[in-house]
């Protein structure tokens, strides 16, 4: 059960990747995706952590809600 759990969860951020146009900006290259990947999470390791996390969370739940509607 776990493992179905796992998957499903990593079929879901990969589909985050998907809407934010990742793939088809960078053309189904996953060096680049991993790439554009780790510089996010290196910028969220930066001075202004809490407040670069804030910021993402609000334009996702923007663009959520945009697309709810």
């Amino acid at each position: 059960m776990q493992r179905r759990e796992r998957t499903r969860h990593l079929i879901e951020l990969g589909g985050l990747v998907q809407k934010a146009g990742l793939v088809d900006l960078t053309e189904d290259d996953r060096a680049t995706i991993y790439g554009a990947l780790l510089e996010i999470a290196a910028r969220a390791r930066g001075d202004d952590t809490c407040g670069i996390l804030a910021l993402w969370k609000r334009r996702g739940k923007r663009a959520f809600e945009m697309e709810a509607d």
